[in-house]
């Protein structure tokens, strides 16, 4: 790598009102999420045997089964990215109960795509953002990739693999989803997005741009941003490097440029900085959002730009206060999330990711910790717009070559993020007590710090804490899983650390449940159970707010996810931890942590319900307020039960003698009412009910939004012990892709169109179709109850760019040209079986030219797709140059008299087996002649 030399220091930083966004970048990033064909199961490879197979085994291109390009793949299932095969799968008490009883196995997804001739000189990149869990990729038959972690995404550079024009390229997959590395569930397949990349030859690398601003000591601001640049070109490359920062509005702010020389296969960095004057702060209640933009210029034409958003904040951990954001102390009230959705398993739209932050945010959560892998780069995304802190985590705790780059990815891909505020190295390993895991996290601690020092690096620990030696001495935050006992004895023999909840409470509960059964496999939702490990979240939150030095929790966890179920197992599917249900419908815990954690607007919640069979009439039922008022009051059917003062950690409980009717409770601050909620005794179910999320899609086909169903009664309320079934309609532009209830114990499919509620609430979710407009109209349906129908409007938007999807015939692609013949030989003439020099490997495209009067010999073997077997076919040949026989086995099938370049379209009718197929040329010396374009077998 050359040393950058710094041209100019040319600054310009005033706030004016330049609009002009940067020129739109060189590079296409198109999106591959559609047309692919899917095989669940695994396919063996042939076995090898003979000397022939076993030399062409060994070649790149030659990959075979389900491999190679010419693969049988007709009868395969045709869907689009993001997939996730597991949650298609029915429940089976014999599978993993840690992977939610889901059958998982092994998976193949193959591509086909064409690039044009005018990309050719370009760089091109295949980028795989998630495949669960590990799988080796080919590329026209040559394996360019094996990913070793299914959360970690993989950018391959493809460039001398592609074909261009009308020859097909092809994409195999084989996607092992038997390993696991997670003891929850995990999903199976492509579950994230893929893409195209095409750049200019002199580029901007993938997570190339690094813009993370900084508060210098003097108080001013600056963005010391960093350039990675590579060349997949011919030759050295003197390039113009520009950065500039726009403000939310697209003004102009500040700029900055250099110059650089990248060699041929070489990258190279350039450094320069934007001071800002300043700047609005990116906070949780306020996340402005800047951008930055880096330009390539070669002889003053930009050939490569990339944009990233960029925050402005300070974050600090202090060893005796806490957490500080923007030198405000702030407690940190978070979650621990898995990413599976209901009826979407991990295949989760980006709407969905933003839809589960609302009801975060809406809880007054301000941080989400992701257990315990990284997350979607859309996520993030969310985080960094919506205003909620992370802790961004590994997944895979070693420090070999394989799994520092698995870190480093993370890091480069994440570090811009204003939402990030920690880096997490493991979670829970045994060797954190020991000198091994020590010096293992001093190494990965020093990775992430040549990549990012601005943001400190922590662990969470589930013991070890008090050894001699152990990984709490080679973090800057050390974080606690669940030692509530140790926090007090940890803080006095460590005074000078910065301590922090990684995970805690583990509090189990069913939503909508407030007896615990546990023949029914049913818990109540008091906050009053948890396992050995755990604690209440009454408890868990009063130890860490009355300590100043503890910066804030980390509950376990904000949603219920499949997997890990707790207390129960089978028929016990998911997990009851969540503080919501798998659907995100708040359980009783919501409106605890509301309670508790909101403080500029009133919070009053009452629980359990108000529908009691008739032998609980004058039997006491426990009854909560949930308020973050002074004191509250308990009314039955207008009369007063009684008032108590308010209890910001505990709540207030009351047991009350069960009479139907109305049980309301009020919420007073210095005397006055600020406050009021009420349950009721309804009556039975009689209309059905549908609420969006939004009023309205984008006709892109990939937003998507829940939508809650409900029954009422005859006065149209709520019906809160609903457990009807529900079947649904759709029409218009959208489909429904997942199903949901939050039952823990229900094995009704994810997928198709009945679902039954489940205390009162079901989950539907719908997407839009690709490049549609136009309104879906969803209809619900039970028994001899009215339909209710509800309609969403799917607003024409601007499509992701993407690569065209092709379903080719066969290509016939692989062909050996023999010696020139000064006589015309034998069709059937054998070739030896070890004879791997007289004849050559060629490609159709490209001419021979005749050393010699004579002949030469085209030889291909091929098996007819399934669905071409026995029926009437054409072999399709373009641009045969050349008087010419064509043999199909020892068969004559077509006789081409011309020496000019001609289109053949030879009919005939396949087998089922294999079939040779033979082209003999006449031609005379210094002729060009031969397969001037593709051979394809067609239906």
């Amino acid at each position: 790598m050359k040393k950058i030399t710094l041209l100019v220091l040319f600054l310009s930083c005033m706030i004016n009102s330049y609009s002009q966004q940067p020129s739109s970048t060189k590079a296409e990033r198109l999106s591959l999420d559609n047309g692919w064909k899917f095989h669940l199961g695994d396919i063996p490879f042939p076995v090898i045997k003979g000397h022939n197979n076993s030399y062409n085994n060994a070649k790149a291109a030659r990959a075979s089964g389900a491999a190679s390009p010419t693969f049988d793949d007709k009868e395969w299932r045709t869907l689009n990215l993001p997939h996730d095969w597991a949650v298609e799968m029915p429940f089976d008490s014999t599978e993993n109960l840690s992977q939610g009883y889901r059958k998982r196995g092994f998976g193949w997804y193959r591509r086909y795509f064409k690039v044009d001739t005018s990309d050719r000189g370009k760089n091109i990149e295949l980028q795989f953002d998630g495949i669960a869990t590990h799988c080796t990729v080919w590329v026209n038959g040559t394996v360019i990739h094996r990913n070793w972690c299914g959360y970690t995404s993989f950018y391959v550079d493809i460039t001398p693999l592609i074909k261009y024009g009308d020859e097909i390229n092809n994409i195999a997959i084989r996607v092992d989803a038997e390993a696991q590395e997670g003891w929850w569930y995990e999903g199976a397949g492509i579950y994230r997005h893929t893409w195209l990349v095409k750049r200019s030859p002199v580029h901007i690398i993938t997570d190339g741009l690094y813009a993370n601003p900084i508060k210098k000591a003097d108080g001013t601001w600056e963005i010391p941003t960093e350039i990675t640049l590579a060349n997949s070109g011919k030759e050295d490359s003197e390039i113009e490097v520009e950065v500039g920062l726009l403000d939310k509005k697209g003004n102009l702010i500040c700029k900055n440029q250099t110059t650089t020389q990248v060699e041929v296969f070489g990258q190279a960095i350039a450094k320069l900085n934007l001071p800002v004057s300043n700047p609005m702060l990116w906070s949780t209640d306020e996340p402005t959002l800047y951008k930055v933009y880096a330009k390539v210029k070669q002889n003053g034409i930009v050939i490569d730009e990339t944009i990233t958003s960029c925050g402005f904040r300070t974050m600090r951990f202090d060893k005796d206060t806490g957490f500080y954001l923007n030198d405000k102390p702030m407690k940190i009230k978070g979650v621990c999330n898995h990413q599976d959705h209901a009826g979407v398993g991990v295949a989760v739209p980006s709407s969905i990711w933003e839809f589960r932050l609302r009801k975060l945010k809406e809880m007054g959560v301000n941080a989400y910790r992701c257990a315990h892998n990284p997350p979607a780069r859309e996520f993030l995304e969310a985080c960094d717009s919506i205003g909620i802190m992370v802790m961004d985590e590994n997944r895979l705790f070693n420090s070999s070559p394989e799994y520092i780059s698995q870190l480093q990815w993370l890091i480069r891909r994440d570090r811009n993020h204003p939402s990030v505020i920690m880096w997490s190295v493991f979670n829970e390993e045994p060797m954190q007590g020991t000198e091994v895991g020590y010096e293992m996290v001093r190494k990965m601690t020093a990775e992430v710090k040549k990549l990012d020092n601005t943001r400190p690096v922590t662990a969470a620990m589930n013991g070890g804490l008090f050894a001699p030696i152990n990984v709490s001495q080679a973090v800057d935050v050390v974080g606690f899983n669940y030692q509530e006992w140790a926090y007090d004895d940890f803080r006095k023999a460590n005074p000078d650390m910065c301590l922090t909840s990684s995970e805690d409470v583990s509090g189990t509960m069913v939503r909508g449940e407030y007896v615990t059964d546990a023949d029914k496999r049913l818990l109540d939702s008091y906050d009053t159970q948890h396992p050995s490990w755990g604690t209440t979240h009454r408890k868990s939150w009063k130890d860490i707010n009355e300590r100043p030095w503890l910066a804030g929790c980390f509950i376990w966890t904000g949603f219920d996810y499949r997997g890990e179920p707790t207390p129960y197992t089978w028929p016990t599917a998911s997990s009851n931890f969540g503080i919501m249900d798998l659907c995100g419908f708040p359980k009783m815990a919501f409106y605890l942590h509301q309670a508790q954690w909101i403080q500029d607007r009133p919070i009053i919640h009452l629980v359990p319900h108000w529908n009691w069979p008739v032998d609980s009439i004058g039997k006491e039922i426990k009854v909560m307020v949930l308020s973050n008022a002074d004191k509250v009051k308990l009314l039955l059917n207008g009369k007063t039960i009684g008032e108590q003062i308010a209890d910001k950690y505990e709540m207030n409980t009351w047991l009350v003698p069960y009479a139907g009717g109305k049980l309301e409770a009020i919420g007073y601050k210095q005397g006055k009412e600020v406050s009021r909620t009420k349950v009721e005794t309804t009556g039975n179910p009689s209309q059905l009910n549908l609420i969006a999320d939004r009023s309205a899609l984008n006709g892109d086909g990939r937003d998507a939004m829940p939508i809650t169903v409900e029954v009422l009664d005859t006065k149209g309320r709520h019906v809160p012990t609903a457990n009807i079934p529900i079947e649904f309609e759709i029409s218009g532009p959208g489909r429904i892709i997942g199903l949901g209830n939050g039952n823990p114990n229900s094995h009704e499919s994810e997928k198709g169109t009945k679902r039954s509620l489940f205390n009162g609430l079901a989950q539907v979710i719908i997407q839009s179709d690709e490049n549609s407009s136009g309104e879906i109209i969803l209809t619900a349906k039970f028994s001899n109850v009215k339909p209710f129908t509800i309609k969403i409007k799917v607003n024409k938007s601007e499509q992701i760019p993407s690569v065209a999807t092709v379903f080719p015939d066969l290509v016939l692609d692989k062909w050996l040209a023999s010696p020139v013949f000064l006589s015309k030989p034998d069709a059937t003439i054998e070739i030896a079986d070890n004879d791997m020099n007289s004849w050559e490997a060629i490609r159709p495209g490209q001419l021979t030219e005749m050393k010699d009067n004579g002949y030469i010999m085209y030889r291909t073997n091929f098996i007819p797709y399934s669905n071409q077997q026995g029926k009437e076919g054409n072999i399709v040949i373009k641009k045969l140059t050349g008087k010419a026989q064509i043999w199909l086995d020892s068969e004559l099938i077509a006789t081409k008299n011309e020496d000019e370049s001609k289109d053949l379209n030879i009919p005939f009718k396949p087998k089922s087996q294999k079939q040779t197929l033979n082209i003999i040329i006449e031609a005379s010396k210094g002729d060009k002649v031969g397969l001037g374009g593709m051979v394809t077998v067609s239906d």
